[in-house]
């Protein structure tokens, strides 16, 4: 407690006597902080923001276009989940374009999608509260039950509650069970679903007589396992309808798995190019620490010669002055993170009604950037208090209590 009070009232002392200086240094410490900080932040909230769209599209899955390939509904699916135990849910998707949807004495034209119960969460069909989506039930008895897409309800019914109520589809009668919840989507193919009806895919086959299925949805246990899922996809429906697996053409897939992936590694690059940038910032900074601690042992050379006269080792030298060197980027570093956080949060209160500032996301000061900036600060101030305390170790005690 002794030795942290002395230590304390030295680096007081040498701070008062260079309070310029010493100013700022830790001005060019809190700035290099700061920029690091914010930038981590920002990228850190884009990404969050960009993996939240994409994932508007669903949970990792494939989709699969089957071409003129003949799917019956509980046919080849039930083929494809008992030859592939790693795939979670396998569903087909009918789609009809063009479907004429009124309520009330108002009609708009849409796209009407049959889709299965898994669709929920497989492709993120969430309702709002109050509502529901497609279950079980409704599948086996073919239902005419209606799930709604956000905007599609907006455009069709505007401020009423439709839950509950009837819709009529190409003259057909179907009764509303559900609201999607608003959600980002930054991927779609075949339109956004905030502007589609979904109905049991049962019902859709059985009104409109389909045939094919549009698209088969795939979501695997382990999306880790994607490529081999994929693989087995191929080999599957190869020996069904009698095509070489090795044969691309067969089947047009999109793997928003490996689409995720890609844009995990291209936030990564960006990630080490701001941590690049602010290391490059902090370094700066670290030059003009460094210079105080020369400027230190200038002034503390009798100081040393005596200590070390006195019994104290080179390590013990070395230590008080790097501990110094910390504690300045210790105390400039934590008033940058402060102020980055102080103006992230002001960022995120404020309610931006401009779509690309929403796509950028809240700034996020994770427990990653956290640890990021503070190990950057730490190789900072070792490195540099570290040669300023060689420096002052290799003080020659009898030459340096004659020193003026």
């Amino acid at each position: 407690m002794i030795k942290t009070l002395l230590f304390v009232r030295l680096f007081w002392r040498d701070a008062k006597t260079q309070k310029k200086r010493m100013a700022l240094t830790m001005l060019a410490v809190m700035w290099g902080t700061l920029s690091i900080v914010l930038l981590l932040a920002f990228g850190e909230g884009l990404q969050t923001e960009l993996t939240r769209s994409s994932r508007g599209l669903g949970e990792p899955i494939f989709i699969i276009w089957g071409g003129q390939t003949t799917i019956p509904y509980e046919g080849h699916l039930e083929v494809v989940r008992r030859k592939i135990p790693e795939i979670e849910e396998v569903a087909g998707e009918y789609t009809n374009w063009g479907s004429s949807l009124t309520y009330g004495k108002t009609t708009v034209s849409a796209r009407t999608n049959g889709v299965a119960p898994c669709f929920e969460t497989a492709r993120a069909h969430f309702p709002q509260a109050g509502g529901r989506f497609i279950n079980k039930l409704d599948m086996e008895q073919r239902r005419r039950v209606l799930f709604l897409g956000n905007q599609l309800k907006d455009d069709l019914c505007g401020d009423d509650d439709p839950i509950g109520k009837t819709v009529m589809i190409d003259n057909i009668p179907f009764t509303v069970i559900g609201i999607m919840a608003e959600k980002p989507q930054m991927g779609s193919y075949s339109g956004p679903d905030h502007s589609k009806a979904t109905i049991p895919a049962t019902t859709h086959a059985a009104i409109w007589g389909n045939t094919y299925y549009n698209n088969i949805i795939v979501k695997p246990r382990d999306p880790a396992q994607s490529e081999y899922v994929e693989r087995r996809l191929y080999e599957v429906f190869g020996k069904i309808h009698k095509f070489d697996p090795e044969d691309q053409a067969a089947l047009s897939t999109w793997d928003t798995i490996e689409g995720q992936r890609e844009m995990d590694n291209v936030f990564l690059g960006i990630k080490i190019f701001f941590i690049v940038m602010g290391f490059f910032s902090l370094s700066i900074a670290g030059q003009g620490v460094a210079n105080i601690m020369y400027a230190a042992i200038k002034k503390r050379t009798i100081e040393i010669g005596v200590k070390m006269a006195l019994g104290a080792k080179r390590r013990q030298i070395m230590g008080q002055f790097i501990l110094e060197a910390l504690l300045i980027c210790a105390v400039g570093g934590l008033i940058g993170i402060l102020v980055a956080q102080a103006a992230c949060s002001a960022y995120a209160s404020i309610d931006f009604d401009v779509e690309w500032v929403t796509m950028l996301g809240k700034p996020t000061i994770s427990l990653t950037v956290g640890s990021i900036t503070v190990i950057i600060l730490a190789f900072i101030g070792l490195s540099s208090g570290f040669f300023p305390a060689r420096r002052a170790a290799s003080v020659n005690p009898v030459e340096s209590l004659r020193y003026e």
